[in-house]
This record gives C-alpha cells, sequence and structure tokens, in this order.
C-alpha cells in the first residue's frame, strides 16, 4: 500500500504541539479590520488549540494516527 499524502493547506495551516494536540490561528483577521474594535483584533490575533469535534478531521487531512 502507498504512503498516505498530507494535504497540502493543512500542513501550512496547522502546527502539532509537543503533547500531540492540533494548534490554529484565529479567523476573520486577513480583511475589513478598521470597522473591528481594536479589543476584538487583540483576542483574534493569538493562536488557540482545535475543537475536539473538528480534530479527528484535522488529524486526518495531517495523516496523524491511525
Amino acid at each position: 500500500m502507498p504512503k498516505m499524502k498530507t494535504h497540502s493547506r493543512a500542513k501550512k495551516t496547522f502546527k502539532v504541539t509537543g503533547s500531540g494536540k492540533v494548534k490554529r490561528f484565529k479567523a476573520f483577521k486577513s480583511h475589513l479590520l478598521t470597522k473591528k474594535a481594536t479589543s476584538r483584533k487583540r483576542h483574534l490575533r493569538g493562536s488557540t488549540l482545535v475543537n475536539k469535534t473538528n480534530s479527528r478531521m484535522v488529524n486526518r487531512l495531517l495523516c496523524i494516527g491511525g
């Protein structure tokens, strides 16, 4: 059976932490920023972990686990 290929966009978008969880950056921070409050933009700046409901799909795109 051939090797599984990693999804090209997923490997640029997500990072795997040392404990095996998947890290992502927040959305709504690319354009139309003048109408958004400064505090809202500040909260969107950081990264967060992928929700457990979506982690199975992301792990499949990254070829992590069985």
